[in-house]
């Protein structure tokens, strides 16, 4: 049995390194994040400088939270992000984009996530390049980071590796007999904090029974880790420009149904390089999808 397991593995890792092959150098590839500029202050300071030059832009601060200590995370929406996201089933994955400060190492990274990379994984009607334009314009743009780069074709088309999760094969948390039945369960299994999660934004889509939340996760105790933020960050997010801006997960009221992207998508799609096996690799986080899942069941008020 064990000789099997370990033999599958291998099979699963060589094959996760073949797809995360890099792009022909004629392609143009995408990067989940883009490091912006970072002005001079401290956490408050920047925090606040970052929000006001979003609002310039035409942002909508949906809410803000500080997953673990050092790092803040502020997501924002827009009347354009929304009507795209209104194009596109399930759409409102992809209806906000999340702006993160970090300190790292008495130093502050600026960094967003990229809306077309993330328009191309989420399958959306729109390439939000002008999104990209405005947070550029906003927050700067030094480079795009993350990842090796993915194109568009292969965003759209995206899993991990055989036997996994698409963004087509979201997680059913909970069925209810109607959208505003379904919308009151998910807002009080948020505020009772249900499974260690919390409520970090709400954005309503227009024209459409969907609405998007944002979930921060934290465990009771350290039995519960593997669903926690700052444990899960701590063995993904290793390198020395931080992708802070990964959290927080989502959950997505569409109709009478409570969706949620498995984590075997979701964390992929952001670190869609990181190895199977070894240190800092998923291997190390192998019960973390199941126990996300779980946590998001009990808010959204679902059956184990």
């Amino acid at each position: 049995m064990f000789r099997s397991v370990m033999r599958m593995f291998f099979a699963t890792a060589l094959l996760g390194l073949v797809g995360a092959l890099p792009a022909r150098a004629d392609d143009a590839v995408l990067k989940p994040f883009v490091l912006g500029n970072t002005p001079a202050g401290n956490m408050e300071q920047v925090v606040t400088e970052v929000k006001a030059a979003l609002k310039t832009q035409g942002f909508e601060e949906a809410g803000a939270y500080s997953p673990y200590p050092g790092a803040t995370v502020i997501v924002v929406t827009s009347p354009e992000l929304k009507a795209a996201a209104a194009k596109s089933e399930h759409g409102g994955f992809g209806a906000i984009q999340r702006v993160a400060v970090t300190d790292v190492k008495g130093k502050l990274q600026v960094s967003y996530t990229n809306p077309v990379y993330m328009a191309n994984a989420y399958r959306m009607a729109e390439d939000l390049k002008s999104v990209s334009a405005k947070l550029e314009a906003a927050l700067g743009r030094k480079e795009q980071f993350g990842a090796k780069g993915l194109t568009a074709e292969k965003l759209r088309k995206y899993h991990y590796m055989f036997g996994m999760e698409y963004f087509t094969d979201p997680s059913v948390l909970a069925t209810y007999g109607s959208y505003d039945e379904a919308l009151k369960a998910v807002e009080a299994g948020l505020a009772a904090g249900r499974g260690g999660t919390s409520k970090v934004y709400r954005v309503d889509i227009p024209g459409k029974q969907e609405t998007v939340f944002g979930v921060g996760l934290k465990a009771a105790s350290d039995k519960d880790k593997a669903m926690d933020d700052k444990y899960i960050m701590s063995e993904i997010d290793f390198r020395d420009t931080k992708s802070t801006a990964h959290l927080p997960y989502e959950m997505l009221v569409d109709g009478n149904k409570v969706y949620a992207l498995y984590a075997r998508f979701r964390i992929a799609i952001d670190f869609p390089d990181l190895s199977m096996m070894g240190s800092n690799s998923f291997m190390n986080i192998m019960s973390s999808p199941e126990a996300i899942r779980k946590a998001l069941v009990q808010a959204a008020g679902g059956k184990p």
